[in-house]
């Protein structure tokens, strides 16, 4: 799907950056899905306008790693499933069971810097997300390309590192057929760059003209 001029601009909580870079904060999100045979949809929840970093932006449940989560894959699964129970009231019990889709490193010119990893998850059984109203004041499910159009017409306010996950997904027309790519295949890292035109700054991603 093509990208908007839109979708190549830092958005909120991307500030550049014209200093050394800072040490990105290892952090986890879930892509939680519903749809197994048909309609793929993807669980997206809105931040508080008040936040300091990102307010009003529509994003994947998530957060960073909390320093008694420890280290590695484990950290990073176990911050997942947190983040997931505490801003959607999800309870997923085996950490295990998540798969890893991808891991994205913020850009050394932003100021404000993660190292996420992006795990898939199908909604369990008998569950609903909630809200608690502070932190995510509202949610939706939306299959990808119309989170994506919704985001084109200034419905929906989406970052960088959302819209091109939103792109991948749409490829997909089931949770089945997501898993199925999904499971067991390498993860490599994503470090996109800020490259400055003037006064304008472009996201590029690698293998892009520029990169």
């Amino acid at each position: 799907m093509p990208t908007s001029p839109r979708d190549e601009r830092p958005g909120p909580g991307e500030a550049y950056n014209p200093g050394p870079p800072s040490r990105p904060r290892q952090a986890a999100s879930v892509i939680l899905l519903r749809g197994a045979d048909s309609d793929l949809e993807v669980l997206l929840v809105c931040r508080t306008p008040e936040a300091r970093f990102m307010g009003g932006v529509w994003v994947f449940p998530g957060g960073a790693v909390d320093a008694d989560e420890g280290d590695g894959d484990d950290a990073h699964r176990a911050a997942a499933i947190r983040e997931l129970r505490e801003e959607a009231a999800i309870a997923l019990e085996d950490p295990a069971e998540l798969v890893k889709f991808s891991r994205w490193i913020t850009p050394a010119q932003v100021q404000i810097r993660f190292d996420t990893h992006f795990f898939l998850a199908p909604l369990p059984d008998g569950q609903e997300p909630q809200i608690d109203g502070h932190e995510c004041v509202d949610l939706g499910w939306f299959r990808p390309a119309a989170a994506l159009q919704a985001h084109r017409d200034g419905e929906l306010s989406l970052v960088f590192p959302t819209i091109k996950h939103l792109e991948q997904l749409s490829e997909f027309s089931s949770v089945a057929e997501l898993l199925a790519h999904a499971s067991g295949r390498p993860v490599d890292p994503v470090e996109p760059r800020v490259v400055l035109e003037g006064e304008v700054a472009r996201i590029l991603l690698p293998g892009d003209p520029g990169y």
